[in-house]
């Protein structure tokens, strides 16, 4: 598991945080045990009103608990980790509050506890707690053999960057053959009779007219390559001349390029708000679908609870009239009769309470594996999303090696 911790105060903040069903699918207050108080606002709020008679200003320890992505765990996990992590720090019987969220598919716990020692009036001192909980991290991790952390295994190898969504792939950009490219410059030559037509011809293909700085002309296309037309169309300086004119009204190498520049960029934008608008829709419907799948889950956990609910009664019914009122209870506490009921009645209670955790908790892990796969949904859809959106921006930049790059085409002798 991973252990997040700090001291803290803003207890009312806490609290709303904690509560706060817009980020959460589901929250399930576990346990509120050593306050006067059973909700969680109030309980923050009591230890707030301890601490005024203290100097400390951190009141509260707050401490986060994620089990591995891909690991069920029940309950009695994370109240064992949380003893022992009461134990190493020394917080065993401090008010504690246990709180469990459901996002995303994954399930995680939180717990604060009150660091004021109501019987010193002083802070329980939590020295290097990072580091303890690390240790109580790692041992968890080797006692349910979960595959564990490089950063757990070794400092030195923690991931800095830390991703939260799978960006490594790169489209390739794409690249062009030089026969190609002179087959249609010269196809461009071919057909046009003048400047403009030369220019309009070049342009349909990625093409662009400029004047060049040794060059009276030469071709830019959109990557940014440099072309001069005698070279790869095959012709004269005065045959070219002669059909194009002066090129001393064309645009620089460096205008050109300025100017596709501004134009991509519009095109890419066009491309990107597209992309976007159906990525858009494709969430909106995949989070109807998770809306509806949540909603029904607390459907099925409230319907499972009533259920337990009403079944605890009638058995506590059923036990209650085992045990003999007036004299027969009295004759009963003499024989010792009274004293094996009452022990049957509290074992079968506990089985009872037992059965009901584990039947909750078998419903809650096939929620979070329904959930799961639609959180793995939206994954794919983020990630080709992503994907997508990078190979856009990648195919538009352009492919420039160093300054004036020309590519260079083998002449027959």
């Amino acid at each position: 598991m991973i252990l997040k911790a700090s001291q803290r105060a803003g207890s009312m903040q806490l609290a709303l945080h904690l509560m706060n069903d817009r980020d959460n699918e589901h929250i399930n207050v576990h346990e509120i045990n050593g306050f006067i108080s059973d909700n969680l606002m109030d309980a923050f709020q009591e230890s707030y009103a301890i601490s005024r008679g203290t100097k400390c200003k951190q009141f509260l320890f707050s401490l986060s608990i994620s089990p591995p992505e891909k690991e069920k765990v029940p309950v009695e996990i994370f109240e064992k980790a949380i003893s022992d992590i009461e134990a190493k720090l020394k917080l065993t019987g401090q008010p504690r509050a246990i709180v469990f969220h459901e996002k995303e598919g994954r399930r995680h716990a939180h717990c604060v506890w009150s660091r004021i020692d109501v019987q010193t009036m002083t802070a329980i001192n939590l020295p290097h707690f990072k580091r303890k909980l690390q240790d109580i991290s790692r041992q968890l991790y080797l006692d349910n053999e979960w595959e564990m952390p490089r950063g757990l295994i070794n400092s030195a190898e923690r991931n800095p960057l830390n991703f939260t969504l799978a960006e490594w792939q790169q489209a390739k950009r794409m690249k062009q053959d030089p026969r190609i490219i002179k087959q249609a410059l010269q196809n461009c030559w071919a057909i046009s009779d003048t400047r403009s037509a030369f220019q309009q011809a070049l342009k349909e293909r990625g093409f662009y007219l400029a004047k060049g700085d040794r060059r009276g002309f030469v071709v830019v296309d959109w990557r940014g390559n440099i072309l001069p037309i005698s070279r790869w169309v095959g012709v004269k300086s005065k045959e070219i001349k002669a059909k194009l004119g002066n090129p001393d009204n064309l645009p620089s190498i460096t205008d050109v390029k300025n100017q596709f520049e501004k134009e991509m960029a519009v095109k890419i934008n066009q491309f990107k708000n597209d992309l976007s608008v159906k990525h858009n829709k494709l969430e909106k419907q995949l989070q109807f679908k998770i809306d509806g799948i949540s909603e029904q889950h607390r459907n099925q956990r409230a319907q499972l609870e009533l259920q337990q609910i009403e079944k605890q009664i009638q058995e506590t019914t059923i036990r209650s009239r085992r045990l003999p009122t007036g004299l027969k209870a009295i004759w009963f506490r003499v024989t010792g009769k009274y004293k094996k009921i009452k022990k049957q009645n509290e074992s079968e209670s506990l089985l009872a309470k037992s059965h009901a955790q584990i039947e909750m908790q078998n419903l809650i892990d096939h929620q979070l594996n329904s959930r799961k796969k639609l959180q793995h949904e939206r994954h794919l859809l983020r990630h080709h999303h992503s994907i997508k959106f990078k190979t856009i921006i990648n195919r538009a930049q352009p492919n420039i090696v160093k300054p004036n790059h020309q590519i260079r085409v083998k002449h027959r002798r």
